[in-house]
């Protein structure tokens, strides 16, 4: 049997599932807050232009207003001064839109300590038990913070100076992860790929300056990281072919197989 045709089969019988693992986009989905002087991107509005009314009688539709960076996003390597000779959002290949994807999960650690990092050790811990990243593959980060995307103040947690509070990755397994790992990007699930308080590393946000300046890409705002297994899901990134742009909200799914 040819090969889509087993996976239609396989689809409509339940072996394989297909996990939604993007955030749902509204007023209220948290979006990064960087402090004076710096700009911010605005966050997601919706505005009726019809509605089965005097401006449209049949119809029934909005305009929408965001951010490249709202929501669950694609981060491309032009997103950063380190890759701004790179990609932009409707550059990326095809191949790394649809990948195999491991998951690392640490959100044992995170739920005692929202500025966990992950660390290389954590890396060479998991590929002992489950043989080696793959090749041309996504690694999505597990820490459970997705559990707090419905409420902004929680999902960004800032202390009183403002610094915001959410797990990352350190500076030695940034550089690790671009410069020694198959991977063409990593996944996560919070706000953005970095740890909350990561303007103060050396250098500042680690994971945007390596990987993206190596032409790896990110993902954030992820969500059911925990209904995927540890190896054999494919990651399916469908972020909007924006010429120029250096992100773009996109819809991620996974296909996971089923015993």
């Amino acid at each position: 049997m040819p090969v889509l045709r087993r996976l239609l089969n396989s689809l409509a019988v339940g072996t394989v599932d297909i996990v939604d693992l993007t955030s749902p986009l509204h007023e209220r989905t948290p979006v990064i807050k960087l402090p004076p002087p710096f700009a911010n991107t605005q966050p997601f509005s919706l505005k009726v232009v019809s509605r089965y009314d005097e401006r449209g009688p049949a119809w029934y539709w909005n305009d929408i207003a965001m951010g490249e960076h709202v929501g669950t996003h694609f981060d491309a390597p032009i997103h950063w001064i380190t890759g701004r000779d790179g990609l932009d959002v409707a550059g990326i290949p095809l191949r790394h839109l649809v990948a195999p994807a491991i998951v690392i999960d640490k959100s044992a650690e995170c739920a005692g300590n929202p500025d966990f990092l992950l660390e290389i050790e954590h890396i060479e811990e998991w590929q002992r038990q489950h043989g080696p990243l793959p090749e041309g593959g996504w690694l999505l980060y597990r820490t459970g913070w997705d559990s707090r995307s419905d409420d902004p103040d929680r999902f960004l947690n800032l202390d009183e100076q403002g610094r915001s509070h959410t797990p990352g990755v350190s500076v030695e397994c940034a550089r690790w992860l671009a410069d020694k790992a198959p991977i063409v990007g990593i996944g996560v699930e919070t706000v953005g790929t970095d740890a909350g308080l990561a303007g103060g590393f050396d250098p500042p946000f680690p994971v945007h300056y390596f990987l993206l300046g190596a032409g790896k890409y990110g993902l954030t705002q992820l969500t059911n990281l925990a209904r995927l297994p540890a190896t054999g899901a494919v990651i399916v990134v469908a972020p909007l072919p924006i010429v120029g742009g250096s992100g773009s909200p996109a819809r991620v799914f996974a296909l996971v197989e089923r015993a």
